[in-house]
């Protein structure tokens, strides 16, 4: 089946990224109206964050959201043909932020959120960094699937680890000099006797320490990332330091909830960029339970 996905979608990534973005309006008409693919949630978590606004505004937004989801499915599928040089000016970023701590002998912590396009953002990073890149993955259900997008994410040289499994797996590089890529916005799942609850657009949720942990054992630099869209196609990260020195400066707490505010700010300014279908809110906070503010 793996070869059979794989075959399909490598074809389906010759086609030029014009064609693709058409079968991408395509595609959109039928999830949006159609299917309705979590329809529900998308606009359910957009009342959730943005209470003033109209239900026509949260609409358009939501349209706005799929949109760029599907179109960020369409460039993720373009990764399994596209030369590196592909990317050279389609995903741009202030590099150097990251590289003058490898000339400082610096290990590195990147933190963002699910806004498109980060998978290629974890192609173009390698390419750019003198860091090894380790980056930390959701396996998904299907197999076959998930090999399809471990070579997708690995095409470029990144070490992949299994969130599942990510400080067993990390150990090996853990005195390597190492830039790890972390998406800290999902919902801690089963870990929420580890989760701690912050104040993100005006309710209390859950957010897991794991990455904030990370950067103090190891005293890290802990950058923060945001993508934003130029236009169709072209991408432009930008990197804020957080923390210089994790292990003595801050605790788990505070550095959490820098990531929350910066996460909010980020969402707030382009919210049709962020990955409203996941259920963020799907956990609700109850006396007892630990707050990190």
């Amino acid at each position: 089946m793996y070869f059979v996905i794989y075959g399909f979608l490598y074809l389906c990534s010759l086609l030029p990224l014009p064609v693709l973005y058409l079968l991408s309006d395509l595609f959109y008409a039928v999830v949006y109206y159609l299917i309705g693919y979590r329809k529900k949630v998308v606009l359910h978590n957009l009342a959730i964050a943005f209470p003033e606004k109209t239900i026509a505004e949260r609409k358009r937004i939501a349209k706005d959201f799929y949109h760029k989801f599907i179109d960020s499915f369409v460039e993720t599928v373009k990764l399994l043909s596209a030369p590196d040089s592909f990317f050279e000016k389609r995903f741009t970023g202030n590099w150097e932020v990251i590289n003058r701590y490898y000339d400082q002998g610096r290990s590195v912590q990147l933190i963002l959120g699910h806004t498109f396009n980060w998978e290629w953002g974890n192609v173009q990073v390698v390419r750019k960094i003198r860091h090894l890149f380790l980056g930390v993955y959701m396996p998904i259900s299907s197999k076959p699937l998930n090999r399809v997008f471990k070579k997708l994410r690995s095409r470029s040289g990144a070490i992949l680890l299994s969130a599942h499994n990510m400080t067993r797996e990390f150990l090996p590089y853990r005195r390597s000099l190492y830039c790890l890529g972390l998406v800290a916005d999902q919902s801690p799942g089963g870990r929420m006797n580890k989760a701690r609850w912050f104040t993100f657009f005006n309710r209390k949720t859950a957010f897991t320490i794991g990455p904030a942990k990370s950067a103090i054992t190891n005293n890290a630099v802990v950058l923060f990332a945001a993508i934003e869209r130029r236009k169709r196609g072209y991408y432009q990260v930008t990197f804020t330091l957080a923390e210089e020195d994790p292990g003595t400066n801050t605790d788990e707490n505070t550095l959490t909830k820098k990531f929350v505010t910066f996460l909010e700010a980020t969402i707030r300014q382009h919210p049709d960029m962020w990955l409203w279908s996941h259920r963020r809110w799907k956990h609700e906070w109850k006396e007892g339970d630990e707050m990190g503010e």
